[in-house]
């Protein structure tokens, strides 16, 4: 019997019928605390136009839009890595091609970790959050991640990011008036569990925050970095790399300038699409 927990919604369903009747290539998007699928649309459309069938998957319980994500932030509560994982693995499952998978943030630990588990014909992770194995802490990091790990009983609950840490998590490197508009149209609660577990998955051995980076069924993998990024500053990227390049696969990894945590949903997220659209196209 399948897990109700992870039984994919009718939306979804559409998405990977649509997907698999059209006999193209899928690409599955995965997306980060404090978004909903609906902040890959534009990305959606991308790789639709570009000759691929973008799958856009939420997280478990997550409401449609954003105004309903803050009606019943309550629903977010609870949601560990291990959840949101099985959940996208159900969706992947159902797709005739191994896709293509993009993660951005959480989304890119959670990208990593399905492509070790051999689910991902190519992976893209941008400003990925970190695993177990990934060392570096920079202030900066610290300081993004404050607003959860400051309070230890905000690991059993749904967490709202005022505008300012907002802006300093995720849209540092914007205008002021394009961070307001980032917030207003895409920001929504967040789990405090993923915070908790990337926290400590250096001392819990049993974490769910941890990929494995050497099963050759990995596939290749590409690593984006933001320069000016704090929720994921280039340090945690490079950790992340590194222990992605032991895998036989090719793993490479680029920095693009001047662009923070924002960087898929921001004005210039096409120009990140188009990184992600160039690798996937040399390996499928």
């Amino acid at each position: 019997m399948t897990d109700v927990r992870y039984a994919p919604t009718p939306s979804e369903i559409a998405e990977i019928d649509r997907a698999n009747a059209s006999g193209r290539q899928p690409v599955v998007l995965v997306h980060g605390l404090w978004l909903l699928d609906s902040s890959w649309d534009r990305w959606a459309a991308f790789f639709d136009d570009a000759g691929y069938a973008a799958v856009t998957p939420g997280w478990p319980d997550d409401p449609a839009t954003v105004a309903e994500a803050h009606a019943h932030p309550e629903v977010f509560a609870h949601k560990g890595v291990g959840d949101v994982a099985a959940y996208q693995q159900v969706i992947i499952e159902k797709l005739h091609r191994k896709p293509a998978v993009i993660g951005h943030s959480f989304g890119g630990l959670l990208a990593q970790i399905l492509a070790g588990r051999g689910l991902s014909a190519a992976t893209v992770v941008i400003d990925p959050a970190p695993s177990r194995g990934v060392l570096p802490l920079p202030v900066s990091a610290l300081k993004a991640s404050a607003p959860v790990l400051a309070n230890p009983a905000n690991r059993g609950r749904a967490v709202t990011l005022t505008f300012e840490q907002f802006r300093y998590g995720f849209a540092n490197a914007v205008s002021e008036e394009e961070a307001h508009e980032l917030y207003e149209t895409y920001s929504v609660p967040g789990s405090g569990v993923p915070i908790f577990q990337a926290a400590f998955a250096n001392i819990n051995p049993r974490t769910e925050a941890k990929a494995d980076q050497h099963n050759p069924e990995r596939g290749p993998m590409l690593v984006v970095s933001g320069e000016r990024d704090h929720q994921v500053p280039w340090a945690i990227a490079r950790a992340t790399f590194d222990r992605q390049q032991e895998n036989p696969n090719p793993t490479e990894i680029v920095e693009v300038p001047g662009r923070g945590h924002s960087l898929t949903i921001d004005a210039g997220w096409q120009e990140v699409a188009q990184l992600s659209l160039d690798f996937i196209r040399r390996f499928i």
